[in-house]
């Protein structure tokens, strides 16, 4: 996810870092990041990603199955009432018997289902909710032992663009929050660029610390001038 803001144009030329850790605040002061620490600290449970529901691909799945299913034991309970299979029957079980394996259409058909049970499979392992980041559990609390939280990376990207804005000489700013990583491209229109790219990394690897994620991710901070023009 990624959230895009800016203030007006100047100058060419970049900088880039990937400290790959939390930086502590500009001025030196731990304050909120101290406080976030005791949150998502101290809990030794390892917090798994939210499982979606999947209700449609379930849906769909479970329709398909039984209208086949039901058109299936309707043809076959009229056979064993003494009428005549159904034509697309008989034509099914003389194509199954007549057909080389390798037909092309079998291998097409076979395809296809396979790609069908590899999809439906994915979907069962597969814990979803890519837009979820979970959160350490708060520990010495009573009653949050079961408690899960998750912050929507659409959200953290503009907790850590507002904060990167707040940062001298940053014109606009660009965050990008993945599970593993948090990029943040910025453009400076005056102060030396190793200056802002500094307080850029402070203030946002306080930022990501504060938000209390069961994954740590990375930082990496790119500045640059604006083109001219």
């Amino acid at each position: 996810m990624s959230v895009n803001t800016s203030r007006q144009p100047a100058g060419a030329s970049d900088l880039s870092s990937d400290p790959g850790q939390a930086a502590p605040s500009a001025d030196g002061t731990p304050g909120a990041a101290e406080g976030a620490r005791k949150v998502i600290d101290g809990s030794g449970r390892s917090a798994h990603r939210f499982w979606s529901s999947r209700r449609i691909p379930a849906a769909l799945a479970a329709l398909l199955s039984a209208a086949a299913v039901g058109f299936l034991l309707y043809d076959v309970v009229a056979v064993r009432a003494g009428r005549n299979a159904m034509r697309w029957r008989r034509r099914l079980a003389e194509e199954l018997a007549t057909r080389p394996l390798d037909d092309v259409w079998m291998i097409v058909g076979a395809a296809v289902a396979m790609a069908l049970g590899l999809w439906l499979f994915l979907l069962a392992v597969t814990p979803g909710l890519r837009r979820l980041l979970p959160m350490r559990r708060p520990t010495g609390i009573p009653g949050t032992e079961d408690v899960r939280a998750g912050l929507d990376r659409r959200a953290a990207a503009l907790v850590l663009r507002d904060r990167a804005m707040h940062v001298p000489g940053v014109q606009s700013a660009q965050v990008d929050v993945g599970r593993r990583k948090v990029k943040a491209r910025a453009r400076a229109h005056f102060r030396d660029l190793e200056e802002v790219r500094a307080d850029l990394d402070a203030e946002l690897g306080e930022a990501v610390t504060s938000l209390g994620l069961a994954r740590q991710p990375t930082l990496a901070v790119r500045v640059r001038r604006p083109k001219k023009g």
